[in-house]
């Protein structure tokens, strides 16, 4: 069971928009940083462990070069002190009534993966010191727009898969990263938009537009299992590694969390629901795990200027 804990403020609402939260926990510093984005901004906020404000910073998107700010991804240190890095999109085979934008971001070792528009993914090698980055690679296997991108530490095998891809259409392409990007599987879609994707010890799973969360075997593709999971989109999927507890959140105002695992006879993938909670009249926008055990969780809504916490009771 999770109960609601003290709300963090925001300075505006956050956008209509899948994904939208972001949490980064540091435990050394006893923190928790959290990104929310608004228009051409990014609300970035740190918090106490009791979720006491402790300060909050407003990234606005620069022009750079001539470039406009929404052709433009940026690179800022983790507490949005100093923007290290900027990119332009090349919007150059963009028709005029097509919108260019950047979508779905993840990080696989020294490398930061990049969606765009046209469904290149955009491979960033980031050095270990200094502001060398580079842009290494472009994944060029989806044909629509990016939707999500999700990684996990690779194990070591040479086979294991440690990156996924997910565009509109719901083509979902799973990697093994590196100097060169491998490309092990795809795995088609069916009508339907995955929004939502995370990647959890050679499982992929896909959250839809038609409320179904679907877990899939990254290295063949084949499906383990389909969730009915929610009544309306899903809007936004995490993980909890340590413990393989699923988050996903929807337009139906409903969260729920779920118990993944391995059955020791076949290996095959089993789900058990763990807990279900509402918010009511509120178009949810993201939600994210605020610790690897997946004790605690946030939440954002669209016209909502907070971000709801919950933590195990």
């Amino acid at each position: 069971m999770f109960r609601r804990e003290r709300s963090i403020p925001l300075r505006g609402s956050a956008a209509a928009l899948c994904n939208n939260l972001s949490v980064l926990q540091l435990p050394a510093r006893n923190l928790t940083h959290f990104g929310v984005v608004h228009g051409p901004s990014a609300q970035l906020l740190s918090a106490a462990p009791e979720g006491v404000p402790l300060a909050q910073r407003q990234l606005h998107a620069k022009e750079g070069a001539g470039v406009s700010p929404p052709l433009i991804t940026q690179m800022y240190e983790s507490d949005g002190s100093v923007m290290v890095y900027w990119h332009a999109l090349d919007a150059g085979d963009a028709s005029l009534v097509q919108a260019v934008f950047a979508r779905g971001i993840a990080a696989s070792g020294h490398y930061i993966c990049v969606g765009t528009w046209s469904g290149r993914v955009l491979v960033f090698d980031i050095p270990t010191k200094g502001p060398n980055i580079v842009l290494s690679e472009e994944l060029a296997r989806h044909q629509t727009p990016i939707s999500d991108i999700a990684t996990e530490p690779a194990q070591g095998q040479d086979c294991m898969a440690d990156t996924v891809t997910a565009d509109d259409s719901g083509l979902l392409c799973v990697w093994r990263s590196g100097p060169k990007f491998k490309l092990l599987t795809q795995i088609p879609g069916f009508g339907v938009p995955c929004s939502s994707v995370q990647l959890w010890q050679g499982t992929v799973a896909a959250g839809y537009g038609n409320g179904q969360v679907r877990l899939y075997e990254a290295s063949t593709g084949s499906i383990h299992v389909q969730i009915d999971a929610h009544a309306r989109a899903i809007c936004a999927l995490d993980l909890a590694p340590e413990v393989g507890k699923l988050l996903s959140a929807a337009e139906d105002t409903f969260i729920h969390i779920w118990k993944l695992s391995r059955s020791p006879e076949d290996g095959c993938i089993e789900v058990e629901h763990c807990h279900g909670e509402c918010v009511p009249d509120t178009q949810l926008c993201g939600a994210r795990f605020c610790d690897p055990s997946g004790s605690s969780f946030a939440v954002t809504g669209y016209d909502l200027a907070e971000i709801l916490r919950f933590s195990s009771m």
